[in-house]
């Protein structure tokens, strides 16, 4: 295991995407953000087939960070049922998880 995780989750606009993506680096809850492009969803909810246009975002993390991070997220989510997911990161290299795990030491 590389001690980094790969954090999923879908906003429903870019403003908000790139708001908590921000807030989440600023806090260092996450070293890195990738926010995706838009794309679209069609989910069951409420009994109903719906669809909507998200904004997919990949936040890099320590896993000791992860639950910190998915808290976060969820607390500030304009969602009443957000979609954060966290996916293990099983192999990077080391130079990349030493980043992911300490941001604020690189490149000095």
């Amino acid at each position: 295991m590389s001690g980094i995780v790969s954090v999923y989750a879908t906003f429903g606009s870019e403003e908000e995407a790139e708001h908590l993506a921000r807030a989440m680096i600023e806090e260092q809850l996450a070293a890195c953000a990738n926010i995706l492009g838009p794309c679209q969803s069609i989910y069951r909810w409420e009994g109903r087939i719906e669809e909507a246009r998200e904004v997919p975002v990949i936040f890099k993390a320590a896993a000791e960070q992860a639950r910190a991070l998915v808290d976060a997220l969820a607390a500030r989510h304009s969602y009443a049922v957000p979609a954060i997911t966290v996916w293990p990161v099983d192999v990077a290299p080391e130079a990349y998880v030493l980043w992911v795990r300490n941001p604020g030491h690189m490149g000095k």
